[in-house]
Formats: C-alpha cells, structure tokens, sequence
C-alpha cells in the first residue's frame, strides 16, 4: 500500500492511499479459501465447491468484505506509522469508480490533536467562599416543607372553593361526546392553582361547592402525550365531592414523625445537611470558575477547527431551544444571533481548556478506575427502559467515542480536584445570598468550556450580560424531605466548563467501499433510545 501526504496545515492533515488490484485480490484469494468448506451447492459434497465457483458465485460482496478490511487496515497503519492523534473521527472516501481489477485510491482527512504545552500548576491560588448554615436557615427550610404538608379541613356546604383549595371529584372526560380512554376517574382530590391539571380545567373549579355538578370545556395542548388528544377540544362532567380549604401546619414533633421520622431533632438534622451540600456544590462551582479561568489565562495554542464546531453546535442547539421557549421567541433569537461570535469563542475555549485539563490529568496519573466506570455506565443505564438497558451497556463498550463522553465529567472533575489540592486556598465566610450573586456575576460572562457531547460548566468568558438573576423556586416536594433550592440561573453556554477532558483518540471504523465518505461501520452499535418522559395525564 501506497501512502501519500497531500496536506498538512495547522493541524489539519491528508492522505491518500493507494491499494493495488493484487494486494485486493489476493485477500479475496484467502477469504474464498476461508469460506469454502461452509458453502453448500447443488452437485457438489459439503466443503467440496471449487473455488472458483465460490468467487463466481460470491465475488463482489467477497471483494467489497476485502476492499472494506484493507482500507481499514490502512488508515490504522496510517495513524500508527505517522504517530497522528485524531481530533474527531477522520473522513475517509473512496475515489473514483472502483471495479474489481482495479486500484482503489482512498482519500482519507483528519485533524489531529494540537502539541498541548506541560500546562503550569504552580502557583494557583483561590478563595473558598464557605456560607455557615445557622438556625434561620434550617427555620425556613422547615416552614417552606410544612407549606406543602397542609392539613385540609372540610369547608362548610355553602363555601365556594377558591385559589389554593382543595376540591375532590368524579369526573368523565369526553371528545365530541364519546368518553375516552383514562378520561374517567372518582375521588380525584385536587389543588387549585397547582398547574396539575389541562390548562383551563383548574381556573373553571373556582367557585364550585361539595355536592355540584358541572360540565366543563377544555382543549387539550397540542403537545399533549397521547395522539390522539392533542389540540382536541374535550368535555369533562365532574361531581363535586367535597371541597377542602388548609388549615395551619404546626412544626412539631408529630408533624416530623408523619414525614417518616424519628423526631424534629432528626429533621432539623437532614435539612441542615441537605443545606450544607447545597451550598458546598455552590462554592465548588465558583471555585472551579477561577481555576479555569486562570488556567485559560495562562495558555494559549491552536485548538482542532471541527472539535470547536462540535462543541459549538452542541452550544447552540441548547440556545435556541431555551430562546424558543422565550415569552417572544423570534426576539430572542434574534437576540442571539447578535451574539453568536461570542458563543463560538465560548466554543474554542471550551475545547482549550478540556485539553489542558486532559493533558494535567495524564501528566500526573489522574485516572478513571474500571469500577468507577462501571458505576458510570450503570447509572447512565437507568435513563433507558429495562429492556434497552443491555443494549446501551453494550454499545458503550463497543463505541470508544461514546465510552469517552461517560468519562469525561466524571474525569474532569478528578482533575479538578487534583488542582484544589496544589492550589493555595485562603477561605472567607459569605452569606448565600452574597456566594449566589458571585456566582452570577461570572454567569453575565459566559462559561468557558466543554468537550463536544459533554454538557457542564467550566469557565465564563466575557460576553454582553443580558441574563435574568436566579429565580428563587417554590417548596420542594414535601415527601423527600428537601428545602426549595433555588433555581440555578437560567443555563447559556457556561463556559466555564472544560471540554470532554481527556484525549480519547478516534479510531478509525471500517469504511464502505463507495463513494461517498464513508465514516461508519456497517456493525456499529446503535444506541438504544432512551425511556420516554412520563406522559401528562389528563388529571
């Protein structure tokens, strides 16, 4: 085989390769051989049809199978002989009309990995924003959880249910007159104004009292889950069981014994470790912002053009799908696309930084350990159905690329971990409040990185501020004990995220005999979908 070097600019490189007819046919020679005794035909004994008539008869597919294995021998041997680290999965096609006899001249495009400089770690310093979790704290917790444990008391017969009461019902659900499928229920109690329901059917069960009956209209989302009632307009009878209004939640000994546990001690215990952690992940990820960003300060070198595109991509998508559920969405794209040089700077700091933090990483011994990796793959398995969940194992080990993206968060964090701990860190005491608005005041500039397919926060990079602060959530749900966190700011690209951090080199997969460029393997492992969200149900 023939190897030819037709570009080498930056870090992008070309090749071509050229297989000889006789080097095509002599692998089709030895896989005749190898397939021979199994063919079976008509007049002849098992294992006895001449090899002629096996070529005969299988030929083309047999040098397609030859062509296919030597082009993908070849860019291996590439690689190798030339010692290059692919960027992204490299191109390869095949040119001109291949026929049998012929040589095949294969044309394969990659970029490669830059020459990462040994990144500097000395003399990192940072300051640890510690927030003390005082009694006030945990008080409000406390009262936010029994705002969700109302105690609902009968109203008297006359009362008409308002916001914020609880009204218990029979109901049928009909379209163009015909009950539907899990249109009907009894005894379904709910809050108004919890946003549970269609929207429309809540606002209608204002005013009604235990003992009526009323028939209301509703039309159902046109993204509503089940086919066949979306966008449909519907009829709902209902009969008014009983209509419930809160009561007062006092915080006592019972009110934590109907949570589950032991005492109000123990509560008080869990909400203040819950509240710790929370505000521990808070000044790990401001930590981590100004480790990136001096770490990115520190270093500037070329970075692969398609691993910047990938990642940007992936940026974009997000973006614009926030942007499309925006209050004028055709504003707020507009909106980005005035920023969209920023978000492609974003994009390529990303990627610098994934590979820095790569390069720290192997060059001090930072590893994933297989049992780690097990536990990766086993947790990711849960987002797919039961009987998908082999099938995503499997093609994780089978694709390089896909076991390299479940690595990579988990990857990057040791790192940054490995940095903490060679960095001189001072500590001050904040208030949240004070740590939060730190926080945001990187988040109007934007993050900085993260490798393509990896989706979390690294550094922020200076860009127009135009963001709305962190909003403040309702009561979490009273069952898992939690306070109402507050909602991390609205997610731009955070650029304060490093890319997939670790240099997982592609390989290069079997190439179609055919014109087009041929990237995929025929046998590539498909991944399974994964489980669908739980459908809204009418109630």
């Amino acid at each position: 085989m023939q190897t030819v070097e037709t570009l080498n600019e930056g870090l992008k490189r070309a090749y071509t390769l050229k297989i000889t007819a006789k080097d095509i046919d002599s692998r089709v020679d030895a896989e005749v051989k190898r397939v021979a005794p199994q063919i079976r035909m008509p007049g002849f004994r098992p294992g006895k049809v001449p090899a002629n008539l096996v070529r005969k008869m299988h030929g083309e597919a047999l040098t397609q199978d030859a062509l296919n294995t030597t082009i993908q021998q070849g860019v291996q041997q590439l690689l190798a002989d030339h010692k290059l680290r692919p960027a992204m999965q490299p191109t390869v096609s095949l040119e001109g009309d291949f026929a049998p006899g012929k040589d095949a001249e294969v044309k394969v495009e990659l970029e490669v990995l830059p020459d990462v400089p040994t990144p500097s770690i000395d003399g990192l310093k940072l300051e640890r924003l510690l927030v003390p979790v005082d009694e006030s704290a945990i008080d409000a917790q406390l009262a936010q959880i029994a705002g969700q444990q109302k105690a609902w008391e009968d109203a008297k017969p006359s009362y008409k249910a308002k916001q914020g009461d609880q009204v218990t019902m029979d109901f049928v659900g009909k379209v163009d007159g015909v009950a539907f499928e899990g249109g009907t229920g009894e005894a379904m109690a709910i809050e108004i104004g919890t946003g549970r329901l269609i929207p429309g059917f809540e606002d209608q069960l204002v005013g009604v009292k235990a003992g009526d009956e009323k028939q209301i209209e509703v039309t159902f989302p046109e993204d509503y889950g089940v086919d066949t009632l979306a966008g449909k307009p519907a009829t709902f009878d209902l009969k008014i069981t009983a209509v419930k209004t809160a009561g007062e939640t006092r915080i006592d000994e019972d009110f934590a014994k109907n949570l589950g546990l032991e005492s109000l001690d123990q509560l008080r215990t869990i909400l203040k470790g819950q509240l710790e952690s929370e505000t521990g992940g808070l000044t790990r990820t401001y930590m981590k912002r100004k480790l990136l960003d001096q770490l990115a300060a520190g270093h500037d070198f070329p970075v692969p053009p398609s691993m910047v595109e990938a990642e940007f991509n992936q940026i974009w998508a997000q973006l614009e799908h926030e942007a499309s559920h925006e209050e004028d969405p055709e504003a707020a794209k507009k909106e980005l696309e005035a920023e969209k040089d920023d978000y492609r700077a974003i994009a390529e700091r990303r990627v610098r930084l994934g590979l820095l933090l790569s390069e720290i990483g192997q060059a001090n011994g930072v590893e994933v350990t297989q049992a780690e990796m097990n536990r990766l793959i086993a947790q990711a398995a849960q987002q797919y159905r039961p009987e998908d969940q082999q099938r995503f194992v499997q093609y994780i080990q089978q694709e390089p690329m896909a076991a390299a993206q479940l690595r990579a968060p988990l990857y990057e964090d040791k790192v940054v971990d490995f940095l903490f701990e060679k960095a001189e860190i001072t500590e001050r005491e904040v208030t949240r409040e004070e740590l939060e608005a730190a926080i945001e005041s990187e988040e109007g500039a934007v993050p900085h990185v993260h490798g393509p397919g990896c989706g979390h926060d690294h550094d922020h990079d200076h860009k127009p501020a135009k963001k709305a602060k962190a909003k403040k959530d309702e009561a979490p749900a009273a069952e898992d004990v939690k306070p109402a966190k507050k909602a991390a700011p609205k997610k731009e690209a955070k650029a304060d995220e490093a890319p997939a951090a670790e240099k997982a080199e592609a390989p290069a997969k079997k190439v179609p005999a055919k014109k087009a460029a041929a990237k995929a393997d025929d046998a590539t492992a498909e991944a399974p979908k994964k489980k669908a969200p739980a459908k809204k149900k009418a109630d």
